[in-house]
């Protein structure tokens, strides 16, 4: 039912009301789950309770509980609050069931402990009109809620979340004017590692037929690894990592915890590797049930085969990093031997080559200066190559995928923070003026440069979500074609073959606990 401003559609659970906004209806905050709280704390999604009447769906749901970075990272300040944090959010052109148009699914980004899909950032209107789909976006369990490994839980409950998501859009969607069997998942930085899990996932085989990864990032954890980092985590308030512990405290008080351990990991290094350097404590958990093998693995055994991908990466990834630790122009000589001796590339998980991978890179960039081999091995280690090796463990697997690379910097501050993490966000959805877009178009904003390659951006995706095919040619491993997104956009052999060369013989898979003596 449809009147000029607001339209009604019947879901499994009830009918929602959603709005008219620009050539499109926007449904918001509808529960796709329970509220995971009380005796559903720590536990897998369950199914929403039905609801009678009609429920207005003009408001996104809260966002689920996060560490306080949220606020500056996202520009949601007056976030609504409520237990209500499964939801999902529809945008389509006509909530036609005859429509069938396709259905592009975003799963955010945020080390895994940040994140809302009611961040302006991820609008995703100019997605879906530009592309005539349909977009869903959904929030999903974060940090210690989501993804500490702790007893008495399955593991992996933020991504649990998002298969019941991805379930609701397989018997939903067509009432909305999407076409269920024509689903792209797609997702950058922690929202990448969560595509990735999918495609590993056996609870997610079948719910979608597309994927996109921006920024697939390196770091899995082994059980052992995960179990030792969550009795840390526990520890910190004095408390056991068990489900019965650590549902004494209050979700929202719970991130505290999860956040003071922070500034402490690199106390950890004997026994967490590479991790006790990263920005955060949580990833996915190679647990042999819910995710049963690492994805690089799981790809290369024919997991996905039959699921089209697009994954890449962006040129500077780890220049936003730096540039918000304040390390721009700072690094010495000593601390990139550091990150050459902790993040190089080595012949298993988590084992870098230390002094040999040292030698490796500055062999192999004998003209880079300090700053240049911090960025590089970092981007390298955490982005770039994980991206790649992705799109190598699909084609020996059986399964067909298309590798890009942004390459046109972020026009704030004169162009200082290149081609950075998370600039393919404000493109892809054209967001110039919200969340990270605030920093990386600061005081320059939208350009016709600027709109001409996020066009660009755009129309490859929803090109691949509407025909499997984004405007290049599938990836190989003799001729590596590449599409490098620039002021020029061409086709090339894949430019980082210094990096993929270091590479090529490190096994990516679930980081292993190194010392379990103590």
């Amino acid at each position: 039912m449809t009147s000029a401003g607001a339209s009604v559609v019947r879901t499994h659970a009830g009918a929602v009301r959603g709005r008219r906004e620009d050539g499109l209806v926007v449904f918001r905050g509808i529960p796709f789950a329970e509220p995971p709280v009380g005796d559903a704390r720590f536990a897998a999604p369950r199914p929403v309770t039905a609801w009678d009447g009609t429920r207005d769906a003009f408001a996104f749901g809260p966002p689920p509980p996060q560490e306080s970075g949220f606020q500056g990272r996202t520009g949601v300040i007056d976030a609504p609050m409520g237990d209500d944090w499964l939801t999902v959010n529809v945008w389509t052109p006509d909530p036609d069931p005859a429509a069938r148009r396709p259905v592009m699914v975003w799963i955010y980004g945020g080390a895994y402990k940040l994140g809302h899909s009611g961040s302006p950032g991820y609008d995703a209107r100019r997605i879906a009109r530009d592309g005539d789909l349909v977009v869903v976006t959904l929030n999903y369990r974060l940090g210690v809620e989501g993804f500490a490994r702790i007893d008495g839980a399955p593991a992996n409950r933020g991504l649990l979340d998002q298969v019941a998501a991805l379930e609701w859009v397989r018997e939903n969607i067509a009432a909305f004017g999407g076409d269920p069997g024509r689903v792209t998942v797609f997702g950058e930085s922690a929202g990448a590692g969560s595509v990735a899990s999918l495609l590993a996932m056996p609870s997610a085989a079948g719910l979608f037929g597309r994927a996109i990864a921006q920024s697939v990032p390196g770091p899995f954890f082994s059980d052992g690894l995960a179990r030792d980092i969550a009795a840390a985590i526990a520890a910190e308030a004095g408390l056991r990592p068990t489900a019965a512990d650590l549902s004494s405290v209050d979700p929202r008080r719970l991130t505290a915890v999860g956040e003071a351990l922070g500034p402490k990991m690199r106390e950890f290094e004997d026994r967490w590797g590479m991790v006790a350097h990263t920005l955060t404590a949580f990833s996915p958990v190679v647990d042999g049930e819910v995710l049963p093998t690492a994805p690089w693995q799981a790809l290369a055994a024919g997991s996905a085969r039959d699921v089209e991908l697009i994954v890449g990466h962006t040129r500077n990834e780890y220049r936003l990093f730096a540039a918000l630790g304040g390390q721009l122009g700072t690094i010495t000589d000593e601390q990139a031997t550091a990150a050459l001796r902790t993040f190089g590339p080595g012949l298993g998980p988590g084992s870098g080559f230390g002094a040999d991978g040292e030698r490796a890179y500055r062999a192999a960039f004998p003209d880079a200066s300090p700053e240049e081999l911090y960025e590089w091995v970092h981007s390298d280690a955490v982005f770039r190559m994980p991206s790649l090796r992705l799109a190598e463990a699909q084609i020996a697997g059986g399964g067909r995928a298309h590798v890009y690379e942004l390459a046109w910097p972020a026009p704030a501050y004169g162009g200082a923070l290149g081609a950075c993490h998370g600039l393919d966000i404000p493109l892809l959805f054209g967001t110039f003026a919200a969340d990270l877009g605030l920093m990386l178009f600061a005081g320059v904003g939208s350009s016709p440069e600027a709109e001409a390659v996020s066009s660009r951006f755009r129309t490859a995706w929803t090109a691949f979500a509407t025909t499997g095919d984004p405007g290049w040619p599938a990836y190989d491993t003799e001729r590596r074609p590449t599409q490098v997104f620039d002021t020029e956009s061409v086709v090339t052999a894949y430019p980082h073959e210094t990096s993929r060369r270091l590479w090529e013989h490190h096994d990516f898979g679930a980081l292993p606990l190194i010392d379990q003596s103590a």
